[in-house]
């Protein structure tokens, strides 16, 4: 609990509230006294309705659907926040928005992450707290500090649990090449080994398994990735793996995006359970039955207080 010094204050805008009362709460403070909300227009306004100078101020946003209200959202709160005098201001980002447009795929393409990065910047964040982004390199993005938070230790606990008597039975699956890292790091964890899904994308938001790389026959499989936006790529991993052999098929991710045809695609799928955090709120649409959430907002709260407290944020990944 922190218990010293300098006001620090969390405060929050319209993407996830509750994530951020669960934080305030770990802490033992209450959510800042602040409105959000829209002109008849269309237009942002803010409105801190208590006195932040001085203050060390957490801002909680996740800049998920709908992106672009939730991006401005974030950013007019810091500038509202820096022009009353904030004595430091961290954007806390349990999901970073635009992270998948990190390079140039293509000719003329934006990086629209630098961009991102770049506003945060301009309206007077101090530094930024985030997890799971989709390219750590985005942290170089940034000309202020990143505090770069994992979920796999939430999510690969749970497993281990899980798992602990059938790890001979157990195998974690890389649903792409891009993911072979942190499939390793979460097999590591539960001493289980891995296999690769081998797939192809010849457009956005669609792809194509092409072979497995590993055994998974009669084995329980774990799909491990950082979001599932569309889920056509974890979708189509389950079903490679049931053809193939897979006895029964998990997935967790970070992020759960669950766009577009998401759901349906989950709840048709051979998926047993997806596992996800509460970085990205789920609407009662999206809460089925085969979805389970874990929260992010303890490893969140000691990352806050540690950033107060000026100590070291790594130690939280030893």
């Amino acid at each position: 609990m922190i218990a010293h010094g300098n006001n620090i204050k969390i405060f929050t805008a319209n993407s996830n509230p509750e994530f951020a009362h669960k934080i305030a709460t770990k802490l033992g403070l209450q959510v800042g006294n602040s409105e959000v909300g829209k002109f008849s227009d269309g237009e942002i306004f803010v409105n801190i309705n208590e006195t932040v100078r001085g203050s060390d101020v957490f801002v909680v946003q996740s800049t998920c659907s709908p992106v672009n209200d939730n991006f401005m959202e974030l950013l007019i709160m810091i500038d509202a926040l820096k022009r009353a005098s904030a004595g430091r201001i961290t954007a806390v980002m349990p999901y970073f928005g635009y992270a998948r447009q990190d390079r140039k795929a293509k000719r003329r393409d934006p990086i629209s992450a630098k961009l991102c990065a770049d506003l945060i910047t301009s309206a007077g964040a101090d530094r930024v707290l985030t997890m799971d982004l989709h390219a750590p390199q985005i942290q170089g993005f940034f000309n202020i500090p990143v505090d770069h938070l994992v979920g796999q230790p939430i999510l690969s606990q749970y497993y281990k649990e899980k798992f602990e008597a059938h790890k001979e039975d157990t195998v974690v699956v890389s649903p792409d090449l891009g993911s072979v890292t942190r499939a390793r790091k979460f097999a590591d964890y539960i001493d289980v080994p891995i296999a690769i899904v081998d797939k192809r994308r010849p457009k956005a938001n669609v792809s194509e398994v092409m072979n497995i790389i590993g055994d998974i026959k009669d084995k329980n499989v774990i799909l491990v990735d950082d979001m599932i936006d569309t889920a056509g790529t974890i979708v189509n991993g389950a079903k490679a793996l049931v053809e193939r052999g897979a006895k029964q098929v998990y997935a967790c991710c970070t992020h759960p995006v669950l766009s577009g045809p998401a759901i349906e695609r989950i709840q048709n799928s051979p998926i047993s359970e997806l596992l996800v955090l509460d970085t990205v709120p789920l609407a009662p649409e999206k809460q089925i039955d085969k979805i389970k959430v874990l929260s992010a907002a303890d490893i969140f709260a000691e990352a806050i207080d540690r950033i107060y407290e000026d100590i070291s944020v790594s130690e939280l990944f030893n």
